[in-house]
């Protein structure tokens, strides 16, 4: 890579995991997910913080909610358990057959007053302030097409191609719960092996064990990642257990935001430990998160440097970041203090400019949920769309 960890280490292992659409805690945060959507397709102001506990045959939703929209929650719940694949009748999660409890209540009149752009009485400013105090950062390179981290990536292919074959109905054992991890090896700075890869997935009790491995390294991994990197030592664990029936929120309690290293750069990146999922836009924590990644994309895109961690940091209630940092490990083409000169000049970090710039008012959530919120070349803050500005500033 090129980082301080690299230049301490001239070799080592990194692994990243990845986690599938019917993991427990992806289920919660799909049920929030669908749930602002549905607000936002109705009422574009809508305030959500919705956080979801799934376990066994009951679902449950909590937090604060303040719209306009009238919803049919129990609707939004079955519909998403149902798209994710928990649709068979017999398992105790089920989406005809979950209970559902609603403890959603109306944002706090005080965290109110700090997001609006209204002037009140103890308020710095009159402007749309941060929703909560926090730290975000952003993270790009150049280790993958998608300037991301390679063993996140790697580790995303994994779960995303079991599901794609699970919902093709092309492997009949498969189910909707799995995970993988892969471990890469670098030497001097580069990619040099794939020392191990982990898969686990939930599968039918027809099925043998043996038949699950061959599958998995044949017909997954060795497909899937690079063939360059694997060698005659590298080590599958498939199943290690030996067995998995019993699984998603049936054999395991699921939380909404608790996969943010998933979500974000598989722990190579920095996060700055607020969860993204059921949070509207007016929330830092996945609006400015999501600004950084925008923001760091855009600079290894315009040569300014082939590393960058941006860093920023927030008051309640007020709208310009109390600090912005970046580190582009020794990489950068320019002074780290001039390319922070120049994203000032280009960017804004106030929330109410996060929103706009980047368009964030729209039902767009659902699609961030699962495998990556920045993996995704269609959402707007991997748009590689500000180099020019970027380079004629500097």
């Amino acid at each position: 890579m090129g980082d301080e960890r690299t230049l301490m280490l001239q070799r080592f292992d990194f692994s990243s995991e990845s986690v599938s659409e019917g993991h427990p805690d992806k289920v919660a945060d799909f049920i929030s997910d669908s749930i602002l959507d549905a607000c936002l397709t109705q009422d574009k102001a809508s305030r959500v913080a919705c956080e979801t506990m799934v376990k066994s045959n009951c679902v449950f939703l909590c937090g604060e909610i303040s719209t306009r929209a009238n919803l049919d929650y129990e609707k939004v719940v079955r519909e998403a358990i149902r798209e994710v694949g928990y649709t068979d009748s017999s398992d105790a999660f089920s989406a005809d057959k979950v209970f559902i409890f609603n403890g959603l209540t109306k944002q706090s009149p005080d965290i109110a007053q700090g997001v609006n752009a209204a002037a009140a009485d103890g308020k710095m400013s009159s402007e749309q302030g941060a929703g909560d105090q926090g730290i975000m950062f952003g993270y790009a390179c150049k280790e993958t097409p998608e300037l991301m981290p390679a063993p996140v990536m790697f580790a995303h292919m994994l779960t995303r191609h079991l599901a794609k074959l699970r919902k093709e109905g092309k492997v009949k054992w498969l189910r909707p719960d799995c995970k993988s991890q892969v471990a890469v090896r670098y030497e001097d700075g580069r990619l040099a092996a794939i020392d191990n890869v982990v898969l686990s997935t939930q599968h039918s009790p027809d099925v043998s064990h043996a038949e699950i491995r061959e599958f998995c390294i044949e017909a997954v991994i060795k497909k899937l990642l690079p063939a360059a990197l694997l060698h005659d030592k590298t080590q599958y664990f498939i199943n290690p257990t030996g067995r998995f029936v019993e699984g998603g929120p049936s054999a395991d309690c699921g939380l909404t935001g608790r996969k943010i290293i998933v979500d974000t750069y598989g722990g190579w990146g920095r996060h700055g430990g607020g969860a993204f999922s059921g949070k509207d836009p007016s929330k830092v924590d996945r609006s400015a998160a999501y600004m950084c990644r925008w923001v760091a994309k855009n600079i290894v895109a315009a040569g300014l440097a082939s590393i960058v961690e941006l860093q920023v940091a927030y008051a309640i209630g007020y709208p310009n970041p109390t600090s912005i940092n970046i580190d582009t490990f020794g990489t950068g083409t320019v002074d780290d203090s001039k390319i922070i000169d120049a994203v000032k000049a280009v960017f804004s970090f106030k929330p109410s400019d996060i929103i706009r710039q980047l368009d964030l008012l729209n039902p767009i959530y659902r699609k961030t949920t699962n495998y990556g919120h920045f993996t995704k070349g269609d959402l707007p803050w991997e748009q590689i769309n500000q180099v020019e500005p970027l380079r004629k500033h500097v």
